[in-house]
């Protein structure tokens, strides 16, 4: 299964695909797409576009997005609000089911602990694709959010399976 991740912002959108087979996670690609135009309308435009063609490139068959925080700055916060309708709504046009977890979520899944640091992050990513040239720490959050929901996509599916034997 092709898994996409994705770290949404307005200035930078994280993302992130994975595949998985059983157990085992591989990279395929990661990167960060920067938003263009000098006002909000079109710099939510470019980045429709630009996660657009990295699902038409990569085709993945499930995603992940990361829920925003709300901080101090609530014109900030709606602002990434919106950058994250872009990140849920891109692979809903491609009929693609999305969860959303918390960033504690992410880090306790990836790391062990809800609040790691961004580097302890950007070091478990590495530790779970060895070899994996990771495009920025945007990048890195988006592979944690992907590998997260890879991990929850294994968990329901043996509850799933236990549940069918357990019933039979």
């Amino acid at each position: 299964m092709r898994v996409l991740g994705i770290d949404p912002g307005l200035r930078n959108l994280g993302w992130g695909v994975i595949d998985v087979a059983g157990v085992r996670i591989s990279h395929v690609a990661n990167g960060i797409l920067h938003s263009e135009g000098d006002d909000l309308a079109r710099r939510l435009c470019s980045l429709h576009a630009q996660l657009t063609e990295v699902l038409r490139s990569y085709a993945p068959e499930t995603a992940a997005v990361e829920h925003t925080f709300v901080n101090k700055d609530a014109v900030a916060t709606l602002k990434l609000g919106q950058a994250r309708g872009v990140a849920l709504l891109v692979p809903a046009q491609f009929g693609l089911e999305v969860g959303e977890y918390a960033p504690n979520a992410v880090k306790k899944t990836v790391v062990g602990v809800g609040h790691a640091a961004k580097v302890q992050v950007d070091h478990m990513v590495r530790l779970h694709l060895p070899g994996v040239k990771i495009a920025g720490a945007d990048a890195a959050d988006a592979l944690a959010v992907a590998i997260c929901h890879a991990h929850h996509m294994q968990s329901s599916g043996r509850l799933e399976a236990a549940l069918k034997r357990a019933a039979g």
